[in-house]
């Protein structure tokens, strides 16, 4: 019985985690998709060094948000970021995941950096082909650039601020 509880708290905190992301996505669309883009949602890559279960919940909610920011006309790179941004968001999770126990200075740094470069490269390509006219080397370059800052801001940054947070405050002790 408690493993059957441990798999439906998982589940439900990775369905938080996926509403929780979709909800800021949504909040400002302008912001969230395009070449210079700050996803506020983004800060939440954090979280897979906190529970695994953002692994799937943080991947669910960028298929969702992807989704709707199609439906919405706000997503120019349209089902290719549905598919293939929703992949990126869940192989930089499980790195995140991978990479929890690596510290600077007791932070969790290096985890901030595979949504970064796994999102820069991902949402670079696909960003090059529908907005800049094609894969050159200059345009991949420059959208990788635009999407690397967008995200070191959101995911390093503010990522790091959050998981000060969660762990000064107690709660993610109480949380995960």
């Amino acid at each position: 019985m408690r493993q059957q509880n441990k798999a439906l708290r998982r589940l439900a905190e990775g369905g938080l985690i996926a509403a929780m992301y979709t909800a800021l996505t949504l909040a400002v669309p302008a912001a969230s998709f395009g070449l210079a883009q700050f996803r506020v949602s983004e800060i939440l890559t954090i979280l897979p060094v906190f529970t695994p279960a953002a692994i799937p919940g943080l991947a669910a909610g960028c298929a969702i948000s992807n989704f709707i920011g199609l439906a919405m006309g706000a997503n120019l790179a349209g089902g290719w970021d549905v598919l293939f941004g929703s992949l990126a968001t869940l192989a930089a999770a499980w790195m995140t995941y991978s990479m929890r126990k690596l510290r600077v200075k007791g932070l969790p740094f290096f985890s901030t950096l595979p949504p970064v470069l796994v999102n820069a490269l991902v949402i670079g390509i696909e960003l090059a082909l529908v907005l800049l006219g094609g894969l050159t080397w200059v345009n991949f370059v420059t959208a990788f650039l635009y999407v690397a800052a967008g995200q070191f801001a959101a995911c390093t940054v503010c990522g790091l601020i959050l998981y000060g947070a969660l762990e000064k405050t107690g709660a993610a002790r109480r949380m995960f």
